[in-house]
């Protein structure tokens, strides 16, 4: 393995990292960066496995919180309620991702073109979101009704299309649903959670015999430096966007999905 394969997986966790949970498809812009940098990974398993980094992130700044909720189940009826609300938010990705798994892999990431074109159709939706005069009905993420939960679920589903973003489609339909940005930005880190375990864990499974040492150095080395830039962005985006709004993302999309499709009608 050479030196400038292990490098770019070190840039390509850090590009992870970086846009894991920003709205803006961390999947889509690591599958971009591999296909001109020609980086080639056994059934696109280091795309998905060095998410695992991230969720990392997000355990380490939200460990208080999470030993918080746990400690406090059998006695808590509002923890109660914000565990079994990410549970059934998780359901349809589960559902409906191990159903479509071959197809997503075969198919839908290996469409370059399809993934710049829903990045700039993203863009635009964050940009008409934050015209929107919205007024939120839900400002704590851990009271949200299991109803609004599995609406927040089925929406999720959506960014099995890489381009879309996980993080942009939970947040953007919690809003949309009444949601406040700061709830709907908290629920998104935490349904993360199961949601990218549940691939992590599944995609390993369906690979376990095509993976050799080499991939697990290039695993190894992606999962670090997706940890490490993650950390930072969840620190501070609830922040950021209670300042910014989404505008911002929505233009960096339609940047990115711009300059991908000018690239690959260029050079492939």
């Amino acid at each position: 393995m050479s030196f400038g394969t292990l490098l770019e997986a070190f840039l390509l966790g850090l590009l992870e990292g970086f846009t894991e949970f920003l709205p803006v498809s961390s999947t889509g812009h690591i599958l971009l960066a591999g296909h001109f940098l020609g980086f080639e990974s056994e059934g696109k398993v280091f795309e998905v496995v060095i998410q695992l980094g991230a969720i990392l992130a997000i355990v380490v700044v939200y460990f208080q919180r999470f030993l918080q909720i746990l400690l406090s189940l059998p006695t808590s009826p509002r923890s109660r309620n914000f565990v079994i609300g990410i549970l059934i938010a998780f359901l349809p990705a589960a559902v409906i991702g191990a159903f479509a798994h071959g197809f997503i892999k075969s198919v839908l990431f290996e469409t370059p073109v399809l993934i710049c074109i829903m990045l700039i159709l993203g863009g635009i939706v964050l940009l008409w979101v934050d015209t929107l005069k919205l007024r939120p009905v839900h400002d704590d993420a851990m009271a949200f009704p299991p109803l609004l939960a599995l609406k927040i679920g089925f929406i999720q589903c959506l960014a099995m299309i890489p381009g879309v973003s996980r993080s942009g489609s939970t947040i953007v339909g919690g809003l949309l649903l009444g949601a406040s940005k700061p709830a709907a930005a908290e629920f998104s880190f935490f349904l993360a959670l199961p949601t990218m375990t549940g691939a992590f864990a599944y995609d390993l499974y369906k690979n376990r015999d095509a993976l050799n040492s080499d991939d697990a150095m290039l695993i190894a080395v992606g999962f670090v430096a997706a940890f490490l830039a993650a950390i930072t962005v969840v620190r501070g985006l609830i922040a950021f966007v209670s300042r910014h709004g989404y505008t911002p993302f929505g233009w960096w999309r339609i940047a990115v999905g711009g300059i991908g499709l000018v690239a690959l009608a260029l050079v492939g």
